[in-house]
């Protein structure tokens, strides 16, 4: 998974390049919340559009985010 932040305009970029099942989704999780902490964005994007595979536990991961 990628990250950015433009500081400018407090804005946190997620670009996930991996698979998300039921495994994977808790690491990115982990390291979602863990970067949202740090920054404290005023808005934050998951930019989905190199995943290739996405079960109900990465929509999950999604929804508890918003």
């Amino acid at each position: 998974m990628n990250i950015s932040y433009d500081e400018k305009d407090k804005l946190l970029c997620f670009e996930i390049t991996e698979e998300i099942d039921h495994h994977g989704s808790e690491k990115i999780r982990r390291q979602a919340d863990n970067e949202i902490e740090r920054y404290v964005p005023k808005r934050v994007v998951f930019d989905f559009d190199k995943v290739t595979f996405m079960d109900s536990a990465g929509i999950g991961m999604l929804i508890r985010q918003v």
